[in-house]
């Protein structure tokens, strides 16, 4: 790569976050044949109060960036100075990002394959557990040129370029240089060998990061696509970027189809409590409201009551809170009587009476059996489905191959998946104790309510 110009970049920068946060910092140095022979250099007005903590780091505070130009005042030029140059710049992801979102919030779409000296450290140097810019100058004993400046830490990756070319073959530095550029945009810690066999079959996936902390969880009928769906979005995703910077490896399992990747996904999520992931790992104790026949009001019920209860079950909630806001929301869509339904106390005439928001039970202005019958049905909307078998169930999925796969689940708990419905793999399943999962119930009726012929349901005995 000696027979053209690169651009060896470095921004400061008043976070991380590339869509939310500002460039205070540019340093770009033009160099051709190992020589500086142009270079951009300013300070930015980010506009936004720079934290503390990166005032301690950088030593750039508010007052220095005052009177600097905004980005959106020197875009124009600094876009037709880069032109279509290489930049080079170590973890070139973060930097290029906060260029791309900083060009395009001044109107100006620049795109360019950035190379980055930290994947090519790693290839380099495999045998290295570390590759961030202060190892690899203490390493190769170079001196620091003001770190965490933009110049400096420019030209120490420049002065890192011009080392590697006396220890590494000019042929194997662009060789692994070109093979980089040529991929998809990889997490700079991730082995891009790591992805070479990922299938274009449905699975689970997992992202670990530093010490095989477990990340994320994900799942797709297209695990290929997927996964390098993560890596072309960060630019413009605060998510997707900070899940790029942190991951270091990947595994993943296929399954049968859709139904065993989002069983096994929120299965996975609940076990290993990944960071990233949110939604699925909760696991508050569930409540649910119950109105036995006979009983002058609904009454909550909890987890332990869901997977055996043989009453009709009115909806799923996180808390009771949740579960009385909704039972007062259905009072006032259905004009009911929040007093007689036992969500206030209170006697006689009620308050919502008096706003007309109730058609009088509490009074004697609407019988007890009309309100309860009008309540019961407006409740139906709510309705869980209970568990329609005796016991545990096996639902065979075809794969693409044509071989079936079981998921055996017990009372909307997923329990795991067979191969083959054999005495022996069924009884290592069966020693676990079903506990009702939202999640499951939600997928399962999901996949059921669809009237899937492929889907083959096998009660077991």
């Amino acid at each position: 790569m000696n027979d053209r110009a690169l651009v060896f970049l470095d921004l400061e920068t008043t976070g991380t976050r590339t869509t939310r946060d500002r460039i205070t910092e540019i340093a770009a140095l033009r160099v051709f044949d190992g020589e500086v022979i142009d270079r951009y250099v300013t300070l930015v007005n980010s506009q936004v109060s720079i934290p503390l903590h990166i005032q301690q780091l950088t030593g750039i505070n508010d007052a220095m960036v005052s009177n600097a130009p905004t980005f959106e005042t020197l875009a124009n030029d600094f876009f037709a100075w880069l032109g279509r140059d290489t930049i080079v710049a170590h973890n070139a992801r973060f930097d290029y990002s906060f260029l791309r979102n900083e060009f395009a919030r001044a109107g100006l779409d620049y795109a360019a394959r950035p190379l980055c000296t930290l994947k090519l450290s790693r290839r380099l140097a495999p045998e290295h557990a570390h590759h961030n810019l202060d190892a690899l100058l203490s390493r190769h004993g170079l001196a620091s040129q003001s770190r965490h400046r933009a110049e400096g830490d420019a030209r120490s990756l420049l002065a890192l370029w011009k080392c590697w070319h006396e220890h590494y073959e000019a042929e194997q530095i662009a060789t692994l240089a070109q093979a980089q550029m040529q991929q998809a945009s990889l997490p700079a810690h991730l082995d891009p060998a790591r992805l070479a066999d990922l299938p274009e079959r449905p699975g689970v996936y997992l992202f670990y990061g530093e010490n095989r902390a477990v990340l994320y969880i994900g799942k797709s009928i297209n695990l290929r696509s997927r996964v390098l769906s993560h890596f072309s979005n960060n630019l413009s995703s605060d998510k997707e970027m900070r899940l790029a910077q942190q991951t270091h490896d990947i595994e993943w399992q296929e399954t049968a189809g859709d139904l065993g990747a989002q069983l096994q996904e929120a299965h996975l999520i609940k076990q290993l409590m990944p960071v990233h992931n949110r939604m699925l790992r909760r696991q508050s104790r569930l409540v649910s409201w119950s109105w036995p026949q006979g009983d002058d009001a609904p009454a909550l019920v909890d987890q332990q009551r869901l997977a055996s209860s043989e009453q009709a079950l009115y909806g799923l909630f996180r808390s009771r809170r949740d579960a009385v806001n909704a039972l007062k929301q259905i009072a006032v869509d259905y004009r009911l009587c929040t007093q007689t339904l036992g969500l206030v106390r209170g006697k006689g005439r009620c308050f919502d009476h008096q706003l007309r928001r109730c058609l009088g039970v509490c009074c004697g202005e609407e019988s007890w059996e009309s309100h309860a019958g009008r309540a019961r049905e407006a409740l139906e909307r709510l309705r869980v489905q209970q568990w329609p078998w005796p016991g545990r169930v096996a639902f065979g999925e075809i794969s693409q191959d044509g071989e079936r796969a079981w998921h055996i689940v017990d009372h909307w708990c997923y329990l795991g998946s067979v191969e083959s419905l054999d005495r022996d793999r069924l009884a290592a399943l069966g020693k676990q104790c079903p506990r009702f999962d939202v999640d499951t119930y939600k997928i399962l009726n999901r996949f059921l309510a669809r009237q899937d012929d492929t889907l083959e349901i096998h009660p077991l005995s």
